[in-house]
């Protein structure tokens, strides 16, 4: 009887425990937060980083969508990192990438979803931009 009461209460216990914090999802899961939320993504590319640095290549997955009001595809590229610590330290590397491969470096938009980097050419509308960051902020679970 004490053994059975034993193990119902460890079982309660682990109840009672919060769950444990959600992970940062992979491509496929960036993609279906993206599509979740009404934007239609195309000509997805690993390796796609945009730029000289051969670093970043393995880290970045360039895509166009459209959508929301974003009536021309626009070219996005995330660059997932392992960790929120990688993502600390890499995050300058990606100010210099995109400045070679943004053509108007003063409408480039981009959402930091640690430890993801989204960005792409703008303007975008305020609809898509919305989705774009709800989309990154659910991917990166507890941010890594």
């Amino acid at each position: 009887m004490l053994t059975i009461a034993g193990v119902l209460l460890a079982g309660c216990g682990a109840i009672l425990e919060s769950p444990p914090a959600p992970t940062p999802a992979d491509f496929p899961g960036i993609a279906g937060e993206l599509a979740n939320r009404g934007l239609d993504l195309a000509d997805i590319v690993s390796g796609d980083d945009g730029c000289d640095d051969d670093s970043l290549t393995a880290t970045a997955i360039g895509f166009d969508a459209s959508g929301l009001g974003q009536a021309e595809p626009t070219r996005l590229r995330v660059y997932i990192f392992r960790n929120g610590e990688t993502y600390d330290r890499r995050r300058p590397d990606i100010d210099a990438c995109v400045a070679q491969w943004a053509t108007d470096p003063a409408t480039v938009e981009m959402v930091d979803a640690r430890p993801f980097v989204l960005a792409g050419q703008g303007p975008w509308t305020p609809e898509f931009k919305a989705a774009v960051r709800e989309a990154m902020t659910a991917a990166a679970g507890a941010g890594g």
